[in-house]
């Protein structure tokens, strides 16, 4: 651990501030908490992980509604149910949603009453939460064993419990009631060494796994289901329940387990929300390799051969495995351009190559400049980044200048780099998909057409040039998942801001009236593929578009003109009278604000479901051509009839 004035940094990769808990302490004494909400995200980032809970304690009294007359936080809100005390979950989920700017709502529901929770059929009008904790543990089996036992009778505890679970879920999720997360079950010692012969401890541990493996299927078996392993956490020596607690208050899972649990919680509500991180900045020297290229060479940096340069190579080899699944890997590094460029294709000992990186800058520039013009080019929010480096000034400055971007610091010692980069799950998602797997492969290929770009003299000409394609038709059924994707992690074309996991997308097409377009593009460079979705719906004589959502890897190259200009001409030619659409305010697509008054629609009014929107209508009458650059294509099919 590396020291710096009264701030430490650890293997969390954070840099830790031992005074933050008592300003926000400070800050709750003096009764401006929630007017001044906006500084506890960056309080809490420079927080000790011991501290956290305590904040939590503090932050879970604050009204919710208080919280946000003052300041523009997204509200979260969250049922937490289980076998058995749960509420002691609410103050460590509470910190760690707010470390990411988030604000919890919770409910928490009676003791041991979860498979009533899951199968309760909703009220009438009932507004359903974000997210569903269902916290089990170990008596959700052994509740249901009498004494004395032997593991045929776990066996038979396990399988009964285990499908009334599995019938709940199933009930769950067939009411359309939201995202629901589970957990595998710790098997505690004090289970099996009841046991006193080895090879009955050997089949409980068998049965145990089989009961846990049956969890985990269920998020196999739901695409609206998450299942959190809790077996990772207990490996790294959280312990997984406190005797005391489980025996006087029926929590049965620890304190500490709970906590790293509402840390992974918190992984699952930022990829709900569209919160996925999508690039990853690396510095080099301290971070890819130990030494410094400029001063040690390639042959003197620490790399490959010993036991320390092994654990740099290993890190390399975490950064392979992310960028495979899509996280796009950058270089920003205080280096010569042609030394890291040499160093990065020849060197024998280096896992990442060249090509694995969308972009190298490597120059003698501040560090967050650098981050910018990665961005820019790109064509990516800040937001969208993770920036890692060893240097205390080099972390503390991109803090500062760019807040947006996620700061991992790493320190000294390799072998708890990949600790570091992995902790807050900053690239977590759903579920992946052919295009994630071949987003970087498309970066690259952008940075050709940004060459292509500069040999004409306008961008029009550019454009021209391109011979774009544009298809909307309704996905396949292997395209639903991406659908789902580009509504959760589209922030800035994203008119309505309406997040819609598989299932909701999956029931949005087979219900009558309501339609799903998916948009691709391709051009002379090769296929964009799936970057874009229209959700309309028919009301009698009216087309609503309820939400449209776009890449911002296509921006500003006319498809999304050509989608509005598509939809308008179905309209017409199917009979309606009008085509509305719905523009959703948000911080990130602001820039979009005019887009359909630019398309010919007028505002109407506001949407009743959500004040904050307003609804605009096209009466049909001049409707504008799609751009002539791009070949446009729709076959939107038959509606089935108006929409329930």
């Amino acid at each position: 651990m590396t020291e710096t004035g009264n701030r430490t940094f650890g293997a969390s990769g954070t840099w830790h501030d031992p005074q933050a808990l008592g300003t926000l302490r400070a800050l709750h004494r003096a009764g401006t908490l929630a007017t001044e909400y906006g500084r506890v995200p960056a309080l809490l980032a420079r927080m000790p992980a011991t501290d956290l809970p305590a904040a939590g304690q503090l932050l879970a009294r604050l009204d919710a509604k208080e919280v946000c007359r003052h300041a523009d936080v997204p509200v979260v809100t969250v049922t937490v149910t289980g076998h058995s005390t749960v509420a002691p979950l609410v103050a460590p989920l509470t910190a760690e949603l707010a470390r990411h700017g988030l604000l919890l709502e919770a409910r928490v529901a009676p003791y041991g009453s979860y498979l009533q929770d899951l199968m309760r059929p909703a009220a009438a009008g009932e507004e359903q939460p974000q997210l569903t904790l269902c916290l089990l543990d170990a008596h959700t089996v052994f509740d249901d064993v009498t004494v004395p036992w032997r593991v045929e009778d776990v066996e038979a505890a396990a399988r009964a419990r285990l499908s009334l679970v599995a019938g709940a879920v199933r009930t769950h999720q067939e009411a359309g009631r939201g995202l629901l997360v589970l957990n595998t079950v710790p098997l505690h010692r004090r289970y099996t060494h009841q046991l006193v012969d080895l090879r009955s401890r050997a089949r409980l541990g068998a049965v145990w796994r089989d009961f846990n493996l049956g969890l985990l299927s269920l998020a196999e078996q739901h695409p609206g289901v998450v299942v959190v392993d809790l077996d990772p956490l207990v490996a790294e020596g959280v312990p997984a329940c406190d005797p005391r607690t489980a025996q006087y208050a029926r929590a049965r899972l620890s304190d500490a387990l709970l906590a790293a649990y509402a840390r992974e919680a918190a992984h699952v509500v930022r990829a709900r929300l569209g919160r996925t991180r999508k690039c990853l900045v690396l510095d080099l020297d301290g971070t890819l390799w130990g030494g410094v290229l400029g001063e040690d060479g390639p042959g003197g940096v620490d790399l490959g051969s010993g036991l320390r340069g092994e654990a740099f190579q290993e890190f390399q080899r975490v950064l392979g495995q992310l960028g495979a699944q899509g996280v796009l890997l950058a270089v920003s590094s205080k280096n010569d351009t042609d030394a890291v460029r040499e160093m990065l294709r020849t060197h024998p000992a280096m896992v990442l190559r060249e090509d694995d990186f969308v972009r190298v800058n490597a120059n003698w520039k501040a560090k967050h400049d650098n981050l910018r013009d990665i961005a820019d080019r790109l064509g990516l929010g800040l937001d969208s980044f993770v920036f890692v480096d060893d240097s205390l000034f080099e972390c503390g400055l991109v803090a500062e200048q760019l807040p947006e971007v996620a700061v991992v610091r790493v320190d000294e010692e390799p072998a708890l780099h990949p600790s570091a980069l992995l902790a807050d799950g900053w690239f977590d998602l759903f579920e992946l998909t052919e295009a994630d797997r071949e987003r970087a492969g498309r970066y690259r290929t952008e940075a050709l057409r940004q060459e292509f770009r500069e040999d004409f003299g306008s961008y029009q000409d550019y454009l021209e040039g391109l011979g774009l394609e544009v298809l909307l038709r309704p996905p396949e059924e292997s395209e639903i998942a991406r659908v789902s994707q580009l509504t959760l992690r589209t922030n800035q074309f994203h008119l309505a801001t309406e997040r819609l996991q598989v299932p909701q997308v999956s029931a949005r097409m087979e219900r009558p009236g309501l339609h799903v377009i998916a948009v691709r593009a391709r051009d002379r460079f090769g296929d964009h593929g799936l970057v874009g979705a229209l959700f309309l719906r028919r009301d009698a004589e009216v087309l609503r578009i309820d939400n449209f959502v776009l890449s911002c890897r296509v921006f500003s190259r006319g498809i999304e003109s050509a989608c509005v200009t598509a939809v308008l001409e179905f309209a017409r030619d199917t009979g309606a009278g009008a085509v509305t659409g719905r523009y959703r305010p948000t911080p990130r697509n602001s820039a979009f604000a005019s887009f359909y008054a630019e398309h010919g629609f007028a505002v109407t009014g506001t949407d009743p479901d959500h004040p904050d929107a307003v609804t605009l209508r096209h009466d049909l009458g001049d409707i504008t051509p799609a751009p002539a650059h791009l070949r446009l294509q729709a076959a939107f099919g038959p509606f089935d009839g108006d929409s329930a």
